[in-house]
């Protein structure tokens, strides 16, 4: 029995949760310059005033990866949806070249009951290719994007034949795994859409759905067209998928492709937001992203590398790889570094910048063994005598003075004066060196010769008066590629093309694709 002394607080209770479940939501939107800067801005959106269209959720496609991503996609993206609706959003579903299927739906009949808009703009019934802001796009995409294994493409394609489907465009329907109420809409139109949104006098919208670089960007109801025109539109960037594929520039895996073009958008068209902001819990993840990683070890205090790499990392390993990094570091003086075993033991790349540091015993170990198992190694600068104190260590550290010798494959026996400039030349046409165009270092050069003759000299450099002396090359420890570089002065990093050696050599220790970039077709 209700205690009707408490019922006026108890309806205040009961209505200040309702308002605040379903009244608004406070969203994180993020921005990119495209690389290292990204911007976060709150903003709370009344849920009964925001739009989302669903954007070409097919029941099946050609490419047959495609359709095990939406079958991924689609039961958090149909939880998001029903969170969304029960709080009084306008749900917009759009499977392009599919609404004739649904003709006798409620929710297309819905579509018929709103008036045309009498500010439609002009165009917002085509496909748009292109803003005029838009530069430097990401991913070569001119061969359609698929990402199938021929075999099995080719199976899938006779499975579609076998059913009565086209092959290249097996579409009729929204996948049925997404529900649509009676009270959604059903169009894939860009005035219906735009005459949706006017008439209920919707400002905000978020997309979801696929393929992000195709169909989501390009459509009459697609990003471009609604951002252009006025809309704060922003892309539910969990909730779509790119026809991307890795053998194509720049030679990425498929799912750092998707990473790749949420960048861009974010950059040119629109921000993102993710759907954990309306269901809680965590952004979707495909069960096959699984990024690579590489452990970063900066411990010298000549040249700076424990600012310089963590950019490198940044902007390279993660903005155009895809690799995640770690970077631990170690002050001078100090012959330990913190976390070396418990990260090396996960990480499938090693980048070396460190100078006459003996290690425990243990970690020493650690190193040894992750190339002992034919794992790659990027060293630079003064990582020729990483592990070479001259017998100056403390008691239980190990050194490793023929590191240089044993695993780089040269000699190092110091430097010249730094006052001397050194100039830069290619010294063969190894991968390595693909668009790269290196001239000069204001780092003093290194003394590293002879080469061992496992080593494959690719860059040289000469100071005044001297003979020159080998700067980059590539060496076989077992089955590990190393590749090093006694270039890594501060103003070094500073230059594109040295970052973009260091790119190459990663590519190429971790058995990636190197290729020069495009021009590309969007």
């Amino acid at each position: 029995m209700i205690n009707f002394r408490f019922a006026p607080l108890l309806c205040l209770l009961i209505a200040s949760v309702v308002v605040s479940a379903q009244d608004s939501i406070k969203l994180t939107k993020r921005t990119s310059d495209g690389s290292t800067g990204e911007k976060f801005e709150s903003e709370t959106w009344k849920t009964n005033a925001l739009a989302v269209i669903v954007c070409d959720m097919w029941d099946l496609h050609h490419c047959f990866n495609a359709v095990g991503r939406v079958n991924e996609l689609s039961p958090r993206m149909d939880q998001f949806l029903k969170k969304l609706r029960h709080n009084g959003a306008t749900i917009i579903h759009s499977p392009s070249s599919c609404v004739e299927f649904y003709k006798g739906h409620p929710a297309r009949k819905n579509v018929a009951l709103i008036p045309k808009s009498k500010s439609i703009p002009d165009g917002i019934a085509s496909w748009c290719d292109h803003i005029p802001a838009e530069k430097d796009y990401p991913l070569d995409q001119s061969d359609g994007g698929e990402d199938d294994d021929p075999k099995e493409h080719q199976a899938w394609a006779k499975k579609l034949a076998s059913i009565g489907r086209n092959p290249r465009a097996p579409w009729k329907r929204q996948i049925e795994s997404i529900h649509i109420a009676d009270n959604d809409f059903i169009t894939d139109r860009g005035e219906e859409v735009w005459s949706i949104l006017d008439h209920k006098g919707i400002e905000n919208v978020m997309l979801v759905g696929v393929h992000t670089n195709m169909c989501v960007l390009g459509r009459p109801f697609g990003l471009r067209q609604l951002a252009k025109n006025g809309k704060n539109v922003v892309l539910v960037r969990d909730l779509t998928d790119t026809m991307y594929n890795p053998a194509r520039w720049p030679f990425v895996d498929h799912f750092q492709g998707n990473r790749l073009i949420h960048r861009h958008i974010e950059k040119y068209v629109c921000p993102t937001i993710t759907s954990d902001q309306v269901l809680g819990g965590t952004p979707l993840r495909f069960k096959n992203d699984k990024p690579k990683k590489c452990l970063i070890i900066a411990a010298e205090s000549l040249y700076e590398t424990e600012k310089t790499l963590p950019i490198f990392a940044k902007k390279i390993l993660w903005g155009r790889l895809g690799i995640e990094s770690k970077v631990l570091t170690a002050v001078a003086g100090q012959h330990a570094i913190e976390g070396l075993e418990d990260e090396i033991a996960s990480a499938d790349l090693l980048l070396l910048s460190m100078r006459r540091r003996s290690l425990p015993k243990r970690q020493l170990a650690a190193i040894q063994r992750f190339l002992s198992d034919g794992k790659p190694l990027i060293a630079i600068r003064t990582s020729s005598h990483a592990f070479d104190t001259k017998g100056k260590h403390p008691d239980g550290h190990s050194e490793w003075a023929t590191f240089d010798k044993e695993v780089l494959g040269c000699d190092y026996v110091g430097h010249y004066a730094n006052d001397l400039k050194c100039s830069l030349t290619s010294d063969s046409d190894h991968p390595i060196l693909t668009g790269v165009k290196l001239k000069s270092s204001l780092g003093s050069l290194y003394r590293s010769k002879p080469l061992a003759e496992s080593a494959t000299q690719i860059l040289s450099g000469k100071v005044e008066g001297h003979a020159p002396e080998p700067v980059a090359w590539t060496n076989q420890f077992g089955n590990s590629n190393v590749f090093y570089t006694s270039l890594g002065h501060p103003s070094d990093f500073k230059k594109p093309h040295f970052n973009l050696l260091l790119e190459n050599a990663v590519r190429w220790t971790m058995k990636m694709k190197i290729g020069a970039e495009p021009s590309r077709k969007k």
